[in-house]
């Protein structure tokens, strides 16, 4: 339970705060803590693939595998940020959003909470890339392994192949981790009811 809280440091929409927290044994330690604002999400999935985004992380200086993600505009529910953010940040416009997972990825040092959705469908609305011609295609499985190219884009990775990118460290955002393989969930339950 939280006693008190102070802020430390604010920029960018984050707080660094610590919080004093009483502990089950009736003791007291201060923890740092981030507040973080609401973010949305969405996995759009179509034939087999999910739409991703290579996204290069200075903190870390690491590339990987995202869903599309952000914050949540001040006059936005999080259905309509995470239609925003898709088309925004891939060039796809999705089709009807449903919930898919809400997921706090780090509770003991921060509050992000990432309300997540799934399409199941989409349409390009940007001038089509190589990689964004078509939701399928033998294209994106070549340059799916290909490292040489750093570059930020997107482009529909089989979802079959999730658990080897997690395994490989080419998906390291425990949302993104959590989101895709609980739609593989949904899907592989949806079969097994058939």
């Amino acid at each position: 339970m939280s006693r008190s809280e102070r802020l430390l440091y604010a920029a960018n929409g984050v707080d660094l705060r610590v919080v004093d927290l009483e502990l089950t044994d009736g003791g007291h330690v201060e923890q740092p803590f981030v507040r973080t604002p609401q973010a949305a999400g969405a996995v759009v999935f179509h034939a087999g693939r999910a739409l991703l985004l290579w996204r290069h992380r200075p903190v870390t200086d690491t590339w990987g595998w995202e869903i599309p993600l952000g914050e949540i505009g001040p006059d936005e529910d999080p259905e309509r940020a995470a239609a925003r953010l898709v088309e925004e940040q891939t060039g796809w416009r999705p089709g009807p959003l449903m919930p898919l997972i809400r997921i706090r990825t780090a509770e003991d040092v921060a509050d992000s909470d990432h309300v997540i959705f799934v399409a199941y469908q989409a349409t390009p609305v940007a001038t089509p890339t190589d990689d964004q011609t078509a939701p399928v295609g033998e294209k994106a499985d070549e340059r799916a392994d290909e490292r040489a190219d750093e570059r930020e884009r997107a482009e529909w990775l089989p979802v079959l192949g999730i658990q080897r990118l997690i395994s490989e460290q080419a998906i390291t955002s425990a949302t993104t981790a959590a989101a895709l393989l609980h739609l593989l969930a949904d899907l592989l339950q949806a079969r097994t009811s058939h």
